[in-house]
C-alpha cells in the first residue's frame, strides 16, 4: 500500500456524500423488490441480491444500513424503514442460539437505534428505548451462552480460573476470527447491567467472558512471526487463520482450519479484517473502563490491552504489506492463481482473470485502521498516522470506480465482494474466470459504516462507537 497516496479527510467529503445518496436509493429499491419469504439477502448475482441458506447472519446489515443512512444523511424515510423492520423482523436473531453473529445482527439494528436516541438524533421515547435495551441484553446473554471452556490444565476439569471462547456455528470445537467483532454484543449487554444466568443461579460476567474470548482469539487465531508453525515466519507476522480447532473433551488446541479461505496456512483477508476491526473497536471500549472494573473481574488491564493491541497492530502491518498501492487485497493471500511474481505494486484490477479482490475485506479493515489510529495516537503517533492514512486511502479507492456501484440497476453498493470462493458460490460473469462485479450485505454495510465514521470525523460530530461513553 502506498500510504503517501492517502487523501486528506476533508477531501473525501464529496465522495462520502455520494455514498449516502447512492445508499438511500439502493436500500429503498432492495426493500421494494425483496420478498421476505426468500429469506435474507446475502450477495448479488448479476447485480441482483439473492439468498444463500447457510446461516441468517446478514439481515441486521440489511436494516442496519437504513439506520446508518439516516445517521449520515438525515433521511427520515430510511430511519422509519430501519426502525419498522427491526421491530418486525429482528426478534428471532435476538434469541438465536445457533450462531456467533449477534453483534452483526443485533448491535447493527437495536444497538444503532438506541445509540441514535442517546445521541438525541431521534426523539427520546422510554418505552422504545426499553425495547431496544431488552433486546440487546438478551442478545448478549444468548451469545455468551455459546461457550466452550478451555481448562488452564487440560488434565483437569474447567474452573472459574480458566478461559474459553464463543464457538462458531460449526460447533463447540470451532473458534472463528469473525466473532471478535460480534463479541461487542456482550459488551453492550454488560454496560446495560446484564449478566448471563446459568445453573444454580450462577451469574456469568459478560465483560469478562468477552475479554476471555478476545484473549483466546489473539492467542490462537493470530500469528506473530515467532515460529508457532512452519508458516509462522517474520515475513508473515500478522497472518490470521479463519478458524482454530479444539478438542472439546479436554480443551486442547488441535490445529488451524478454514471455512472460506484457501487453506489453514494462508490468510483469508476478510478473516484478518474482522480481527483488525474487532480488536480496534474493543480497545476503544476498554480504554473507557475504570480500574475498579478490572479489579472486579480479576483481570490485568495492562496485560489485556497489550495483547489486544498486539493482535490489532500485527494484522494492520500484515494488511499494509499485502495490499496493492490503492489499499485493495486479494480474497486470500495464498490463493493459487496469484502470480508468483506478485509484489502488490500498482493499482488493483478487480477484473483480472486469476484471483478475485475482496472489497468487503477492505471496507472492514479500513474501519479497523481508523479506529486503531484513534487508540494509539497518544502512545505511538507515527504508527497512528500510518494507520489513519491506510483508512483514508482505502476509502478513496472504495468510494470511486471501479468499486462503487453507481449503476442504478445494480442492487449493491460496493462492487467486487467475495463470499465463499472455495464453495464456488460467487457469480462469475460470462467471459471471466473469476468472480467480480458483485456485492454483499456485509460489504455494503461496512462500506456505509466506514463512510459514517469518516463523515462524522470530517464534520466534527461525536465519534461513532458501539458503546456508551
Amino acid at each position: 500500500m502506498k500510504l503517501e497516496l492517502a487523501p486528506a479527510l476533508t477531501a473525501l467529503k464529496p465522495a462520502l456524500n455520494q455514498v449516502f445518496d447512492l445508499a438511500a436509493a439502493k436500500i429503498s429499491a432492495l426493500d421494494r423488490a425483496w420478498d421476505s419469504k426468500r429469506g435474507t439477502p446475502v450477495f448479488t448475482v448479476a447485480g441482483q441480491y439473492t439468498t444463500r441458506g447457510w446461516t441468517e447472519w446478514t439481515q441486521g446489515f440489511q436494516y442496519g444500513m437504513a439506520i446508518l443512512q439516516f445517521d449520515g444523511a438525515g433521511d427520515r424515510a430510511m430511519l422509519e424503514l430501519g426502525r419498522r423492520m427491526t421491530t418486525l423482523r429482528m426478534a428471532p436473531h435476538v434469541s438465536h442460539i445457533g450462531v456467533h453473529d449477534h453483534g452483526f445482527n443485533n448491535v447493527s439494528t437495536y444497538g444503532n437505534l438506541r445509540r441514535l436516541m442517546r445521541e438525541g438524533k431521534i426523539a427520546h421515547n422510554q418505552n422504545e428505548r426499553d425495547f431496544y435495551e431488552m433486546a440487546l441484553k438478551a442478545s448478549g446473554a444468548v451469545q455468551a451462552a455459546r461457550w466452550t471452556s478451555i481448562p488452564g490444565n487440560p488434565a483437569e476439569r474447567p474452573t472459574d480460573r480458566d478461559t474459553g471462547y464463543i464457538h462458531s456455528f460449526n460447533g463447540p470445537h470451532s473458534l472463528f476470527s469473525d466473532t471478535i467483532r460480534s463479541v461487542r454484543a456482550l459488551m453492550v449487554a454488560w454496560q446495560l447491567g446484564h449478566a448471563l444466568m446459568g445453573e444454580n443461579d450462577r451469574a456469568v460476567d459478560l465483560l469478562k467472558r468477552g475479554l476471555q474470548h478476545g484473549l483466546t482469539t489473539a492467542q490462537y487465531n493470530v500469528y506473530y512471526g515467532k515460529g508457532r508453525d512452519a508458516y509462522d515466519t517474520p515475513a508473515e507476522a500478522g497472518r490470521v487463520v479463519h478458524e482454530s480447532i479444539f478438542n472439546v473433551t479436554d480443551g486442547r488446541y488441535r490445529c488451524p482450519s478454514t471455512q472460506q479461505g484457501y487453506s489453514p496456512f494462508s490468510t483469508w483477508t476478510r478473516g484478518l479484517a474482522w480481527i483488525l476491526c474487532g480488536y480496534a473497536e474493543e480497545l476503544e471500549f476498554l480504554e473507557t473502563l475504570r480500574d475498579e472494573v478490572w479489579l472486579g473481574i480479576g483481570m490485568d488491564k495492562a496485560a489485556v490491552l497489550a495483547k489486544f493491541t498486539a493482535a490489532a497492530q500485527a494484522t494492520a502491518e500484515w494488511y499494509i504489506k499485502h495490499s496493492f498501492d490503492d489499499g485493495m487485497v486479494y480474497w486470500d493471500a495464498g490463493a493459487p492463481g496469484i502470480p508468483t511474481n506478485n509484489n502488490y505494486h500498482g493499482i488493483s484490477d478487480p477484473y483480472n482473470n486469476h484471483e478475485p479482490m475482496d472489497s468487503s475485506a477492505a471496507a472492514i479493515a479500513a474501519q479497523g485502521f481508523f479506529r486503531l489510529a484513534n487508540v494509539i495516537r497518544k502512545t505511538d503517533g507515527v504508527a497512528a498516522e500510518r494507520y489513519r492514512a491506510a483508512a483514508l486511502l482505502i476509502a478513496k479507492t472504495l468510494f470511486a470506480a471501479p468499486y462503487l456501484a453507481t449503476d442504478p440497476t445494480h442492487q449493491g453498493l460496493l462492487l467486487h465482494s467475495v463470499y465463499h470462493r472455495p464453495n464456488n458460490w460467487d457469480y462469475i460473469p460470462a467471459g471471466k474466470n473469476i468472480p467480480c462485479g458483485e456485492s454483499s450485505m456485509w460489504g455494503d454495510y461496512h462500506g456505509l459504516e466506514l463512510a459514517l465514521l469518516l463523515k462524522r470525523a470530517a464534520e466534527n460530530q461525536p465519534y461513532y462507537v458501539f458503546f456508551d461513553r
